[in-house]
This record gives structure tokens, sequence and C-alpha cells, in this order.
């Protein structure tokens, strides 16, 4: 009798925990079959794009495509209809963010235009397994504020001069550009405070913050979660004197929530999908994105390293996309360098975006910063810049540093705002190309840095037209890196010669021809005495001379 009592309650157990999962709500991507007699039409894309984005795509070329239409609402009532809750639409994947239970979710992929769910599966279950919050954010945060006298510079950088001077924005600054009428979004775990602090005062005083959107909470307000990405921003924006000045402190600014920090799952993946797009539909001409996903709170649903092949992550299809309507997009390559995984993470492995890792300010590459390259063997972290102890705003409204590609990246995307504003012809591939390109080692990149550190003045010279004979950084930059523009080089090898003001030769050399060459020089001309030197180059009977400046 007693054995058959307990055989009977635990089938009541088993029955009970069997129906409480059938009506566990879960999230799904679901995936379209097609945009049929769909009310929108790419002749119309003031409905669903604003002009600014519709003039981002004109004045590059991109025309409006079918990926640009939003979802069928025909299909979303339908959804709706069989019982899912639809937590959002996108239309470069033509899928359907719901919530839904087993039943529910039979019904939805019974429906005829249902092609089926992202990876088959749930992004993520109702429950998922409590995360550490800063497994991702890799700050070391220094909250003390600290005081330090302002060099001779136009803008009293203080704190923050090395971070900027490493990547010529200071140049960029001294010439203007200071990221006027660019618009920057940015996806990140919130922006804490950033409505309140001082540093971020004319920011917000201005009315450049021109969007918001949490796609966390469905809400619009950013200002109350994760404090990252106000790190993240006061990078770019702020404005207090001998502490912190942003790398585009004049820019407009989009800010998106897409993280969760208290989970890692791939619905992470799927905000970052919905963020992009948003971010696309404003018409911001920047991305920038401090967030970067390999291994999740379930490990059966974690990427591989063979699976960072720019093809696979949800977040690098994204990423990809977007790098297509015409935004540059500026990832940070992840902190997992001293780590077991070691390689960079998703979307950093997309082909079009610049992926950034991040050096100390002697340039060498910070420990934690992950290696490339991506798994089909392309150069990546494309660039880096300063991420070891950066000076960055904190929510207490005091200025600290802190530690990680999370913020390499954004000092990226502020030199790219400024150097698209100074050259607005150009396409976004025109700017990751030449980003790429004034890489202090675009001619021997590898798998720890990439093409090196970029720098202003050098990107301002490739972008110039190939028909005269210049050289730039002129002052020489500290990494000795220079790049040299020759119209007609000619075929046979070029020879250099160095000599010091009275003529002596200090420095030769070799070079293939080539109408765009860098040069970095080597250690003994870097410890020569500050002067003036001529660069000479002969190729043939081409010879051409210039003067040099070492600071």
């Amino acid at each position: 009798m007693g054995k058959n009592k307990l055989l009977f309650f635990c089938l009541c157990l088993i029955s009970l925990a069997a129906s409480a999962q059938t009506t566990v709500s879960r999230k799904y991507l679901v995936l379209l079959k097609d945009k049929t007699n769909s009310p929108y039409a790419v002749s119309r894309p003031q409905e669903f794009l604003s002009q600014r984005a519709i003039d981002r795509r004109t004045r590059q070329g991109i025309a409006v495509a079918e990926r640009d239409l939003p979802v069928n609402p025909s299909y979303v009532t339908q959804l709706k209809q069989a019982g899912a809750t639809v937590r959002y639409t996108s239309r470069w994947m033509n899928a359907a963010l719901i919530e839904a239970t087993d039943a529910v979710l039979t019904k939805v992929l019974a429906l005829s235009f249902v092609k089926g769910l992202e990876f088959n599966r749930s992004l993520a279950g109702a429950q998922p397994l409590t995360a550490d919050p800063n497994a991702r954010v890799a700050v070391t945060s220094n909250a003390q504020q600290r005081k330090m006298g302002t060099a001779a510079n136009a803008l009293p950088y203080g704190l923050s001069r090395t971070q900027l001077t490493q990547i010529g924005v200071d140049k960029m600054h001294a010439q203007g550009y200071r990221g006027e009428g660019m618009l920057i979004a940015l996806l990140d775990a919130g922006f804490r405070n950033a409505n309140r602090v001082p540093f971020l005062d004319k920011l917000f005083a201005d009315n450049r913050v021109v969007a918001t959107k949490d796609f966390v909470e469905n809400e619009l307000n950013v200002y109350d979660d994760d404090a990252h990405g106000l790190h993240v921003l006061s990078i770019l924006a702020a404005t207090s004197d001998s502490l912190l000045y942003g790398a585009a402190f004049k820019a407009s600014y989009v800010l998106i929530e897409t993280e969760d920090v208290r989970y890692e799952t791939q619905i992470e993946e799927a905000n970052w999908l919905l963020g992009a797009e948003f971010a696309d539909s404003t018409g911001a001409d920047v991305l920038s994105s401090s967030l970067g996903y390999t291994q999740f709170d379930d490990y059966a649903t974690s990427y591989t390293y063979a699976q960072l092949n720019g093809k696979t992550a949800l977040s690098t299809r994204a990423a990809q996309i977007a790098s297509e309507t015409g935004m540059v997009i500026v990832v940070s390559a992840g902190n997992e360098g001293n780590d077991p995984w070691r390689y960079i993470s998703a979307p950093s492995d997309a082909a079009g975006v610049l992926a950034i890792g991040a050096v100390d300010g002697y340039g060498a590459r910070a420990a934690f910063s992950s290696f490339g390259p991506s798994a089909d063997g392309r150069v990546k972290p494309d660039v880096a810049a300063f991420g070891l102890g950066t000076i960055i705003g904190l929510p207490t409204g005091v200025i600290g540093a802190g530690s990680g590609t999370s913020y390499s990246g954004p000092l990226v995307a502020g030199l790219v705002a400024g150097f698209w504003q100074a050259n607005p012809t150009l396409k976004a591939t025109d700017v990751v190309r030449i980003i790429r390109e004034s890489g202090s080692q675009y001619a021997t990149p590898d798998a720890s840095l990439g093409y090196g550190i970029p720098n202003f003045s050098r990107a301002t010279l490739l972008a110039l037209p190939v028909d005269r004979f210049t050289i730039a950084p002129n002052p020489v930059g500290s990494d000795g890196t220079i790049t040299i523009l020759w119209p007609t080089p000619g075929k046979t090898t070029i020879d250099l010669t160095l000599t010091d003001a009275a003529g002596r030769p200090v420095w030769r050399s070799q070079a293939k021809p080539d109408s765009r060459m860098t040069i970095t020089l080597p250690h003994q001309v870097m410890s020569m005495p500050t002067g003036i030197y001529y660069l000479s180059l002969l190729n043939g009977d081409q010879k051409q001379t210039l003067r040099l400046l070492k600071p």
C-alpha cells in the first residue's frame, strides 16, 4: 500500500512537471518565408526609413532592397492570433522575435508563411542561468578623481591626452573636425546617469542625443540600468577640462540598449540585430558596439572558434548587413587574450566591420586583447587603440579609468566620425579600407594588432588622390610609421635615403614600388636628435626628396 501511494505521488509530480513544461513561455526568432503582398515598397522608403537614412544610401549609391522592407503586418497579426507574443520584428532577417509556449509554438510553426526557427531552437529559456554581470565588461574602474596639468594643446585634454594623440585625434580636432554633423549609434548595456553627469552636460544641452531605445525592456529609458554604455559614451562625447575629452565630442548620438547583463543568452544577439536595424533607420553614420559573444549560459548553444568565420553567429550576420547599408561598423575585438578561448568574439569576425584590439600607451598589445585571425583566415583584429587604463567617465559624475577593448573601440569610432566628416564624399567601404591602411603595421599585419594603430594624418593622406608626392605624418609620430604618396613610382625597387640637415646619410633602406607606401623608421632613426631631415626616394631615373621633421 505504502509503495503504491509513493508511486502515485511520484507519478503526480512527473505529470505536474510535464504540464509545467508545456506552459513555460520561451523566446524564439521565427524566420518567415517571404515578404509577399507587403504594403511596403522599395520605391517608398520614407515609410520605414528616416530621410537621413535614405540620404546616406543615396550618397553612396546603395539601393533600398527588399531586405530593408519591414515584416509583412498580416504575418505579425497571424502570429498573434496563434497565441504568440510578438516582441519585435526584424527587417533584415525577415523574422519575428516572439515568446511562446510549446503548444503555441506548434501552431506558429504550422503557419504557411513560417520558414522555421533561428538555430532551430529557443534563443533563451524562461529562467536562464545566472551569469556574472561583469563577465564581458572587463572594466577596471578607478573612481578616484585625479588632477593633471594641461599641456600646451588646442584643447585641455589632460588625462585623456595619450588615448587621443596615439591615433592622431588631436590633429583631427585642431583641423576643426570634432564630429559636427555626424550621427553615432551606440549598442551597449545601459547608459546609467548619462543625462545627469556633468561631463556630458554639453551633449544634452545641445540636444545631440537624438534617439534612445532599450530593446531589453522595450522602453525608451536607457539611463537607469548598467553603466558600461556610459563609459563608452564618455570616451566619445565627454568635455571635462584637464581630465577627459571625447574623440567626437561634437557629434550627435543614438543610445541603444541591447545587453542584459544578468544573463548571457542569444536573445542579446537578437537584440543586437534589432538595435543595428534601429540605428540604420535613424540614419546613423557610425555604429559602435563594445559587446561580444562566444560563450553562453547554456553551454550547448556556445560558439566554437571554427564558427567565427563571418557567416555563422547571429550578431555577425547582422553586423555584416549593417555594413552594407552604408554605415561604418566599429566593434570591440574581445578581452579573451589571456583566457583559454584566446580569440576574437562575434560580431568582430564580420568581414565588413572594423574589429578593434587594445594597446597600452607605448603601442604594445594589452595582455587581455583577443587574438585573430577569423576562423577563415582573415586579418582580425583590424586595428588597435588605447585600451589599458583608458580615461572614462563614471556614473557618479567623476572621471576614472578602465581597461578593455570596450574602450579602444569607441576611440576608433570617434576617429572614424571625424575622418569621415573631413572627407564626406567617401563611401563607408572607403572609410573602412583607409582606416585599415592607416595602421602602423599595414604592410605586415599580424594576429595581435591586425594592421596596427590607425592615425588621422595618415588616413587623411590616403584619402587624397594620388597626384603628388607627399608624406605623413610630418612631423613623424612617436611610432616612427610614415606613409608616402608617390603617383608614379615605377616598377623597380625604390632606394630610400634619410639625410640630416648637413646632407649626411643617416639611414638607408629599400621598398617595393607602390603609389602608397607605409614605412616604419627604425629605432636608430627615432633615437636621433630632434631636427630637420630629408627623405629621398630613387626609382630608376626618378627621384623625389621631401623634408621630414622629427620632433
